[in-house]
């Protein structure tokens, strides 16, 4: 694996970690009722999230412009935190929302 693409493999187990940390954060805001703050989280972990699709796509870039790489059980991680940071985030959009409702009930 060259350095190029282990920076970007990097990449997306750094700031997909850095989205999932801070989509739960916003959750743990989100049961104290502070949606300022969970929705400060919910942006940081969406600005963790463009962090690591733009190393994901310096993969791609890398991939489609010849470079061979085998795939590796470390590209594959990469990848399964990238995705489950997402999902993650998403999940902890509607679970704030849940919050929002329970509040205003």
């Amino acid at each position: 694996m060259n350095d190029r693409i282990m920076q970007a493999v990097m990449g997306l187990i750094m700031y997909g970690g850095d989205a999932k940390s801070s989509a739960m954060e916003a959750i743990q805001f989100a049961k104290q009722f502070d949606f300022d703050q969970a929705e400060e989280k919910l942006k940081v972990a969406n600005e963790s999230l463009t962090l690591a699709h733009n190393a994901q796509t310096d993969m791609l870039i890398a991939e489609a412009q010849g470079e061979e790489n085998t795939i590796t059980l470390l590209i594959v991680h990469s990848q399964d935190h990238l995705m489950t940071s997402i999902t993650f985030t998403d999940l902890a959009k509607e679970i704030i929302d849940l919050y929002k409702v329970m509040e205003s009930k």
